[in-house]
This record gives C-alpha cells, structure tokens and sequence, in this order.
C-alpha cells in the first residue's frame, strides 16, 4: 500500500497498475495540499496508468500532467517534472522521468514488480475480480431462438458471448441474471407443429414448414409417448386436435433438447422466459396502461400506438392492432418492463444482425418509460459465423438441413474449441470458423495456443517438484531482474484492468486476446530463463522465484479461460 506524506514519498510493497495509479494520486493530493499544485483537493483524479509502447520507455506510463496542466495554470512538463521527483523517491520505483510533451514514464524495480507474483497466487482465483460493477442488477438475454429447431450458428455464438460476458460482468460484482426468452407465441409454433404432423403422417414437409431429420425425431418421440400413456395416436386425430397434441408434446420436447444442447456447451440460465405468458398475465395490457400514464399512448385508424417518434424512432410504433390482436412490439414493450419490474437496472440484449432495424424503436420504448437508452437498455447486434473446411463453406448441417447448428461445431472441434473461437472477437464483426485450424495442434490455433502455455505451465510446475524446486523455500522477487521477467510481469499486472475494460465495454474478446499475448510472453519468457537448473547446479533463489512467476502465469491464464467458459489442461 501506499503512503504519500508531503513530499509525495512512500512504501510500494508492490506495485500493480492500479496501486501505482493511486500513489501518484497520493503525490497529486500531497502536492495540492502544501500549495505547489494549484489545484483542488476534489478535482484532482485517478491517473490512468498504462503500458509504455515501447519498453524502453519504461514499465508504466501516464499522461496525467498534461491533463492537468491547463487547470493548474502550469505547463504540462514543468507539472510532469514535479512528479517525477516525486513518484521516483517512492519506495519500489526506479525511476521516474518526463518524455515528450508532458508523459511520464516509470521504470520500477525488480522485488516491486516481482511482488506481483505473490498477489496473484495469494489471490487464486479470485486475482482479477474487482467491484467495478458492484450494486448493478444487469438482466443479459442471449440466444433465445424459436424452439422449432436445434441450436443454430448465430445461436451458438450468442451462447458463448453472452456466457462469456455473463461471468465477466458476475466477476466484476454485478448481479446477473442470465436469461432465455422462449419464443413460444405465435406463426413459427404453428408451422413447427404442422412440420410435426406431417411427418408423422408420412406426408411432404409445409412449403413453409420446418425440415431436418430431427422433425421426425421428435413426431416419433411424440406418438410413442402418446401411446404409451394409453392416449390415441395423433397423427390420426383431426387436422385440429392433432396439430395442438403435436404443437404441446413437440415445443416441449424440442426446448428440453435445446436446454440440453446449451448446456453441455458450458451455458446455462438463471429464466427462462416464456413469451406466451406476456400475453395470458395481463402484461401487455399493464405495459399499455404503464405509457398511457405517461402521455405516450394514442389511438389511430382504430389501432393503438405509441409515440416512438418523440424520442427518436423514425416512426410510430402500433402496440394493438386494429383487429384487436397485438402486435409483436407490444410483446417487446411489456417484456422490458417486466425485467425492470424484477429489479433490472439494466437490460442487455444481444440480437442477431437481422434485428438491427429493431434499435430505433427498442430505444425509443425505453426513453418513452422514462429509462435512459444506451443505460438502463443497451443492445449489442452480433454478426454471422460462416464455418470452412477445407478452404470451402460449411452449408449443411446432419440433423437440421440446411441450418448449420452448435452440435455441428461441436462434433467437429469440441466445446472448448468452439467457445473460445465463438468468444474471441469482437461480436460486430463477422467470423469465418475454420474446422481444421480449430482441430489442429499448431501455434495457429489460438485456442490451442493458451491452452498449451497452461498445460507448459503446470507441466514446468511438475518438474520443479522433481528438481527440488519449491515455492515453499520462500521468494525473493529482487532476482527478476532480466529484460525477460519484467516484460512479462508487466503483461500479468494488465489483467485486472482487462477484465474490468472487457465488462464495461461488454467486450469479452478483450479477454480471449489478452490470454494469447500472456502466452506469446509466457513461451518467450520460458525460452530464456530457468526454473529448474542444468545439469547438477544447485537451486538457487532465482529458479525459486521464477517458479513463482510460473505458476502466477498459470494461475491468471486459468482464471481467463475460465471467464470464457473453457477448460484450463493439466496435460495435452
């Protein structure tokens, strides 16, 4: 910890970005308060630490003197410069010096930065979590397919996202509330249960109806337990009755193989939410008579409307239509108010691309409710995955036609595979999956690549045992004092603000491409130091504290994937 008296000096035990932000915050505070910075106690802030570009820069760098500068009514290197003073006489830093035009860059050294080692296997898996999110109810909708068929594509990527950024968010204090809703009203259930019949009848599948081996599947599932229970085949009732055995029996049957599917993929849910039930409580009608309050709510060519318009959608909404029937907004309308109702301060969305008209008005729903869009709501529109093989798209999927699903990907690579290639890009670009590379043992395959570093880890960590290498004969972080052990202690020190940045951006990827650069700087780190040594040298306290670095590596490179809902290989 740091304490800054009034020349800004201190004791840094060890230094993380984010201790090392908040001494020379201390310093600010120091230097307001004795009247050599013209500033406010209040106004002065948390600097933002980072990474030098160049590490012949030094180990961290921040900009802080040239945000001040203009408010203190100095120059920004004349401020920088007084910090450095500063900040270099704390205990743990090296050196402090003013670059440029108003940086400065920090250089600290070995045991400060070696320490690290420590808080991370101190911490265990609980290294990397924060309060950033603490207090916040975040209700996080993913996948929600229609259940008219397996998992697709689109589906599977919603899955390992909102799975991913679910955990990422929970890790940083929120309270989140995973969340399927059930498309279960409405036109798709009645050509589902049409497809249903009229495969259990024999006959030719709806021009508008659902094909794919699995339709007959689940009609063979639905009669056999028909008969079993002593009920009447209903491929021979009448077209009516029949159509609603199957369209009970079949959405039934077909959701349970959905929930299984999700959840041998690592996804499960805390509700799953059935849309029909908007309409048999009462809550459109309550969400109606909510925006009718609030002046929202108009009546036009005998429909009822609201008045998206007045907050930025390019026209008005129909809520009921002019039959009486409501419209498919008005299930959208009454199911946000719903997940606010049950505490959501916020509601996340995360919808295909083919919903990206559906902003606008989603938007302008929550504005018109008195909620702060892009706050209280925000949606995230995720792109498609195109699988290859063999340099040609993958188009065809075994059991669901022409509908290439999650179990397709999983039988091709595993869950693991799959995850992490679902999760590690940005969801606004559109991915192409190739199947060998995910297959493959190479260097190419990222998955492969981070996985590899932690079997490489724990493999190192076996040896030292036989060595007699042992994190028990105490550590001396002062012996990390090559080029070698600061780059990729300095690579460890980011994880934390990574998982923080990946949960306020909703941006899990963040966290799939920090593993790989932990790695590139593992492999590295591990082809110029020792952890064991040659021959018959003795141990010495050098290869006690790069044991520790080791398993540190190992420890944050486990706690990522698990963040990504992928397994951490003792051995591969």
């Amino acid at each position: 910890m740091v304490s800054a008296g009034r020349g800004g000096a201190g004791t840094l035990a060890r230094v993380t970005p984010e201790e090392l932000a908040e001494a020379i915050r201390n310093v600010l505070l120091a230097a307001a308060s004795d009247g050599s910075l013209a500033l406010p106690v209040e106004e002065v802030p948390l600097p933002k630490v980072e990474r030098p570009r160049s590490r012949e820069h030094g180990d961290w760098a921040t900009n802080v003197a040239m945000q001040l500068a203009k408010k203190a009514g100095t120059n920004p290197r004349a401020l920088a410069e007084l910090l450095a003073e500063r900040v270099g006489a704390l205990d743990g830093v090296a050196s402090a010096e003013v670059a440029g035009p108003g940086f400065l860059n920090i250089r600290l050294d070995a045991a400060s930065a070696g320490e690290l080692a420590r808080t991370i296997l101190n911490a265990g898996t609980a290294y990397g979590t924060n309060d950033s999110l603490a207090g916040q109810h975040i209700n996080l909708e993913y996948v929600s397919a229609n259940p008219t068929g397996p998992v697709h594509l689109g589906g599977a990527r919603w899955a390992a996202v909102g799975d991913s950024l679910a955990r990422i968010m929970a890790a940083c204090g929120a309270e989140v509330t995973r969340e399927y809703y059930f498309n279960d009203h409405g036109t798709q259930i009645d050509r589902f249960a049409r497809s249903l019949l009229a495969s259990a009848r024999g006959q030719e599948t709806p021009e508008d109806g659902y094909g794919g081996s699995y339709i007959g599947e689940i009609a063979a599932r639905v009669t056999a337990d028909e008969t079993a229970a002593g009920r009447p085949d209903p491929a021979g009732l009448p077209d009516v009755e029949a159509t609603e055995v199957f369209r009970a029996r079949g959405v039934d049957l077909m959701f349970a193989a959905v929930k299984a599917e999700l959840h041998d993929f690592r996804t499960d849910f805390d509700v799953f939410f059935h849309e029909d039930s908007l309409h048999t409580s009462g809550a459109v009608e309550r969400a109606i008579g909510r925006l009718r309050e609030r002046g929202v709510i108009f009546e036009a060519d005998g429909a009822t409307w609201l008045r998206t318009t007045d907050f930025g959608d390019d026209k008005d909404r129909v809520l009921i239509k002019s039959d009486g029937d409501p419209a498919y907004f008005a299930a959208d309308v009454a199911y946000y108010l719903d997940k606010r109702a049950r505490g959501a301060d916020c509601a996340i969305y995360l919808l295909g691309a083919d919903h990206h008209g559906y902003i606008g008005r989603m938007m302008a729903m929550c504005a018109a409710y008195g909620d702060e869009p892009g706050v209280n709501m925000q949606i995230i529109i995720g792109q498609l995955v195109n699988l290859v093989r063999d340099g040609q798209p993958v188009r065809m999927s075994k059991r669901a036609g022409t509908v290439v699903t999650l179990e397709d990907l999983v039988d091709a690579v595993g869950v693991d595979a799959a995850r992490y290639a679902l999760a590690r890009s940005s969801m606004d670009s559109m991915i192409d999956i190739d199947l060998n590379l995910l297959a493959s043992t190479s260097n190419d395959n990222p998955v492969y690549y981070v996985q590899y570093a932690h079997a490489r880890i724990r493999s190192v960590a076996r040896n030292a045992i036989e060595r007699g290498v042992s994190r028990e004969a105490g550590f001396d972080p002062a012996q990390l004092d090559t080029p070698h052990d600061s780059q990729l202690l300095g690579v460890l020190a980011q994880y934390p603000a990574i998982v923080a940045q990946a949960a306020a951006l909703r941006e899990q990827h963040r966290v799939a491409r920090y593993l790989e650069t932990l790695a590139a700087a593992y492999h590295t780190w591990y082809g110029a130091t020792r952890v064991t040594p040659r021959g018959t040298d003795p141990v010495d306290a050098g290869h006690v504290a790069r044991l520790w670095v080791n398993d540190a590596v190992g420890q944050v490179i486990a706690n990522g994937l698990g963040l990504l809902g992928v397994s951490a290989p003792e051995r591969m």
